[in-house]
């Protein structure tokens, strides 16, 4: 039987063969994006807010997110009609309406006035939403000098999200039946959701790539056989409009390798058991994934009003702002909130003036507050000792005040933030690098020693024969 010739190799095929080579090859460590050149430039900033319960954390974000241009919505919009934009989708619904209007002309003749009226309401209904998606265009583009966020929420116990949060954690975990199944309490569920929300959260980190940087990171996930492949073979085998669609995308990625920045910021919200994510094991992957693609910055909300209160209070706060900063050794900004009650002045000055705080303490030392406790000798010696200590800890340290209520200091908190942004860059990714350096440098001297120990031990069987 003669054999049949084999068929031409396909070059698509062996591209994507060759970049399953390299990836098998490639060291795991040497494929963290954030240590990519170039990528931190082209990245949004990802703020991790977290706070005591009671800190108007949530309300806090709310206003963040309405100082934002929503970024979802366009990118869902562009996902939609295969990523070519609003205008070309719009443009394709109201050819496919007049279509069917004209399509049903004839019959149309019959009518009766009824019918006619009918028909007249539906067009006015139409010709409204075509100027309010024409309307809503127009404001966009009016709001293209805000920056753009994309809101995750990942408290599973809320009742009420005041913000449009993109990926929501109670989407994918309940919190009640966690806590009924597991028999749990309050505290321990939201351990547990947050624990089996780890378990997907490398879906959340391809879904925050795709919406930052656009199609390049559809190719990525292509190549690797993830979900972009489903959606590019949807694009491309759709109507003869998709297809056209497909090959602008094709074009656009042949045209722009480089990452393309999509969003601005990423706000991340937290539980407000501050302890169940900055001290558990899912809030070091969480904190740890998202530091690993963009540069991530920790925003600490305080209590302004309790500050002002006590000292003591004041010099908790900031002890809690250290031990997570030295946890997840990320760039941190201390967030004064609720400045319409009280101003944030007298606490920026603590942090800033040694000095002041002592006038502070010693003022509420000498007039009593508080309880006996907290103005015993001992309890002050130790506040005048830590506010020593945390004197060089507070010089790294960014802050501001907010009113989460007015909006007021908004614009210093995203001044903050760009700040530490900057501060993760020239810490952060060089204590990474160093880390990865250190990593491959004791697999290197094991593998020589594993090495040297075969080699010893085939000499010594060597003799032994």
């Amino acid at each position: 039987v003669p054999l049949l010739p084999l068929p031409p190799p396909n070059p698509k095929m062996q591209h994507h063969d060759q970049q399953q080579q390299q990836q098998q090859q490639q060291d795991p460590e040497d494929a963290i994006p954030i240590l990519q050149p170039d990528r931190i430039s082209h990245s949004p900033t990802c703020v991790i807010v977290v706070g005591m319960a009671g800190s108007g954390k949530t309300t806090l974000m709310a206003q963040l997110h309405r100082s934002l241009e929503d970024g979802a919505e366009d990118a869902l919009m562009g996902e939609a009609v295969g990523g070519a934009g609003a205008d070309d989708g719009a443009a394709s619904s109201s050819s496919r309406d007049d279509a069917a209007v004209d399509g049903d002309g004839d019959a149309a003749v019959g009518r009766t006035d009824a019918d006619a009226d009918d028909a007249g309401v539906g067009e006015r209904r139409q010709q409204e939403q075509e100027q309010t998606l024409q309307e809503q265009k127009s404001e966009r583009k009016s709001k293209s000098k805000q920056p753009t966020g994309y809101l995750l929420n990942l408290d599973p116990a809320t009742k009420m999200v005041p913000y449009g949060a993109s990926i929501d954690i109670r989407d994918t975990v309940d919190y009640h039946q966690v806590m009924m199944q597991h028999k749990l309490g309050p505290n321990g569920a939201i351990l547990t959701c947050l624990n089996l929300f780890a378990t997907r959260f490398d879906q959340v980190m391809a879904i925050l790539e795709r919406r930052a940087f656009g199609d390049d990171t559809t190719t990525t996930m292509t190549s690797s056989g993830g979900g972009g492949a489903s959606s590019t073979s949807t694009a491309e085998n759709d109507s003869s409009g998709r297809k056209t669609n497909a090959s602008t995308i094709v074009k656009n990625k042949n045209e722009n390798n480089n990452c393309k920045k999509l969003l601005d910021y990423i706000l991340v919200d937290t539980p407000g058991q501050i302890e169940s994510f900055s001290w558990s094991a899912s809030g070091q992957i969480f904190s740890e994934a998202l530091a690993s693609a963009f540069p991530t910055v920790l925003a600490y909300v305080v209590d302004t009003p309790r500050c002002a209160a006590s000292p003591n209070t004041f010099m908790s706060n900031m002890l809690y702002a250290c031990s997570m900063m030295y946890r997840t050794r990320l760039p941190l900004v201390v967030v004064f909130n609720k400045t319409d009650v009280v101003g944030s002045e007298f606490a920026q000055e603590w942090m800033t003036d040694y000095e002041a705080f002592q006038e502070a303490l010693d003022e509420f030392t000498s007039s009593g507050g508080g309880n006996d406790s907290a103005t015993s000798g001992y309890y002050a010696s130790l506040t005048r000792s830590l506010s020593l200590v945390l004197d060089e800890f507070y010089s790294v340290l960014q802050h501001c005040g907010v009113s989460a209520a007015t909006g007021d200091g908004v614009d210093d908190f995203w001044a903050a933030v760009d700040r530490a942004a900057e501060d993760f860059e020239a810490d952060y990714v060089a204590d990474l690098q160093d880390r990865v350096d250190e990593r491959k440098a004791r697999r290197r001297a094991k593998a020589r020693r594993d090495v040297e120990k075969l080699q010893r031990d085939m000499g010594s069987a060597k003799i032994d024969d």
